[in-house]
């Protein structure tokens, strides 16, 4: 009997070890398991800790090793003399952006969402798609807009149309607060469209029918019935817009630098830049707390929502609201965020490009000289965009690199998939879950930094990846790996085994069934994984101006040194192309996937 008790536990893990070892999604799993803890997990973990170990070059200030405990980086960012200048101005500044804009995008984007889904106004069509354009533009395409219009004397170079034309504009509209709240305002405001109106949809008329009936007046209905029904939508966009907010570098760099607006992300590039990596990792550990925190309640508000019972199912009624005269009257709403949001960004960076001085509208003045021109009067760039070798370097870097980390984004995605949902240990799956989504709470201005601190110098058999673009592959790689798990956790979901079962009978071995029964019927899914990281890598900006270098360059790191040089018309140019790719991927997603924009936007 005892040796029957002591056999019994050996005889269960060997037929555990038995049914792991026959089933290679368990191996799968473990490996994605090791490499997304490398490349997501131990950068976290690095960027933590160098807050509170002591850095080299820093053993004088600390008085003590490299590499010893110590709390000097956190006095100095939190309670220091410099503390103000460090931390909490900008903490302050960008806590005003981030509730300016939150509350913006909400009365803005929930007029458009009502306007759009609950009432019969002229273009209705249309306008459901083009709003939610600005969304996929670069925010800083806006940015260079503002500057190209409202520039004035503060800083050198040329001045903006308005002040070429005699209009001096003052400094709180040239740059700072205002014009960082407004753009994100009229970046966002797409986001709360998508989300409120998505509900909106969902929401039975009916409801408000009996309370008119009833006499209540529109105010009663709006506040009793549709406000509280719409609650759990609004929170979860508040809280995305706060938690994107709170990492948004490029407006800062470009609209709040020149007035010494400063923020979490700028102070963390400043801190960077003067090799201050210990204040740089407390300052990372501050905005990845409070993106945590932010995305954890949207989280905690989504399970909420579902507590929420909204009136549907087959007993649906979408009325519209009849506007009678005022239908076209009120297109005049969302045709002005269109053209605020679209048309007025993209048509002066276009025109911008053409001009030779800024704000003179004569025939003389047009030129294509900063596209295709030779021999141009200025200092560093001597031709036009379209000729010059250092543009099609960044073209190709940023293919190069954005390109083959969304490929590598798409396959790792669908392996996720097929490991979660056919590994045997749950444990193995809930934690790739998990580790996988932890990038999404993370902005991406902290996690490159966390990137930098972990793979900056060697550690191990690890060389020092800084400077080479295998650091900015990997990089995005983990960032976008929160879309691309979930794209192929959700594409597996739907795949039963029965396909693959078969073909094991027939002899087929492991890669084989995935190669040709996988991936051919997810061949959708993986376009997508692949084609929406391109989208978003080729328009990003936190990850490749911390971790790339001029040997790296890709094309926002290009458009942002053009700015510093004040080549406004060629950094333009450059955004333009930028925005052209995003444009042309996003229809390549619209065409594959057989949805509307603003389906795929909103998925």
């Amino acid at each position: 009997m005892s040796y029957q008790a002591e056999t019994h536990p050996r005889t269960k893990l060997r037929h555990a070890l038995s049914i792991i070892s026959q089933e290679p999604a368990n191996l799968l799993g473990a490996l994605l398991m090791m490499l997304f803890s490398w490349i997501i997990l131990a950068p976290v973990v690095a960027v933590l800790l160098n807050a509170v170990l002591v850095q080299s070059g820093d053993e004088g200030r600390t008085d003590a090793t490299e590499g010893a405990f110590t709390t000097y980086y956190l006095l100095r960012t939190l309670t220091s003399k410099m503390s103000d200048l460090l931390l909490w101005t900008p903490l302050l500044n960008t806590l005003a952006v981030a509730l300016s804009t939150m509350v913006g995008a909400l009365i803005v984007g929930m007029t458009l969402a009502w306007l759009i889904n609950r009432t019969n106004v002229a273009g209705r069509k249309w306008f459901a798609t083009l709003l939610i354009v600005p969304f996929m533009l670069p925010s800083w395409t806006f940015a260079l807009a503002w500057t190209t219009i409202f520039k004035n004397h503060a800083i050198g170079g040329q001045p903006g149309w308005l002040e070429a034309m005699g209009i001096q504009t003052p400094n709180w509209v040239a740059y700072g607060y205002f014009p960082i709240v407004v753009i994100m305002v009229l970046h966002y405001a797409p986001l709360v469209i998508l989300i409120v109106g998505n509900a909106l949809k969902r929401m039975d008329s009916q409801m408000e029918e009996c309370a008119r009936v009833l006499g209540a007046s529109r105010r009663t209905i709006a506040w009793k019935i549709i406000i509280p029904l719409m609650r759990p939508a609004l929170l979860s966009a508040a809280l995305l817009i706060f938690a994107d907010c709170i990492g948004e570098f490029a407006l800062p760099y470009i609209l709040g630098l020149p007035v010494h607006f400063d923020t979490l992300s700028t102070g963390l590039y400043r801190a960077i830049g003067t090799r201050q990596s210990g204040v740089a990792a407390v300052i990372a550990t501050v905005i990845m707390l409070m993106g945590m925190i932010t995305l954890i309640l949207d989280m905690k508000m989504l399970r909420e929502a579902k507590r929420f019972v909204t009136v549907g199912g087959k007993g649906v009624m979408e009325r519209r609201r009849q506007l009678g005269s005022w239908r076209i009257l009120a297109s005049f709403l969302p045709l002005t965020f269109v053209l605020l949001g679209v048309a007025i960004p993209l048509i002066t960076l276009f025109l911008s490009t053409v001009m030779t001085l800024p704000g003179r509208f004569t025939a003389d003045n047009f030129t294509l000289a900063y596209w295709i021109g030779h021999n141009l009067d200025t200092v560093a760039l001597h031709n036009g965009i379209l000729l010059t070798p250092e543009f099609w370097h960044t073209v190709w870097n940023t293919l190069l690199i954005v390109g083959s980390a969304s490929a590598a984004c798409g396959v790792l995605g669908l392996l996720v998939g097929y490991a979660v949902m056919r590994c045997h240990s749950r444990w193995i799956a809930a934690f790739l879950r998990q580790l996988t989504f932890l990038p999404y709470l993370v902005p991406g201005i902290a996690f490159a930094a966390a990137f930098l601190s972990l793979f900056a110098v060697a550690r191990g058999p690890v060389p020092a990846l800084y400077g080479t673009p295998l650091i900015l592959i990997l990089a995005l790689i983990a960032e976008k790996m929160p879309y691309a798990s979930r794209s192929g956790i959700a594409a597996m979901t739907q795949l039963g085994k029965e396909a693959e079962e078969a073909a094991r009978i027939a002899g087929a071995g492991w890669f084989a069934r995935i190669s040709r029964i996988v991936i051919p019927i997810q061949a959708a899914p993986l376009a997508t994984g692949i084609l929406l990281p391109f989208i978003s890598g080729i328009k990003g900006v936190s990850l490749f101006v911390i971790l790339a270098t001029p040997a790296t360059d890709v094309l926002t790191t290009y458009s942002l040194r053009l700015i510093d040089y004040n080549y406004q018309q060629a950094a333009n140019a450059v955004v333009l192309m930028i925005a052209l790719i995003s444009w042309a991927g996003t229809v390549i997603i619209q065409k594959i996937t057989g949805t509307g924009l603003a389906d795929g936007l909103e998925n």
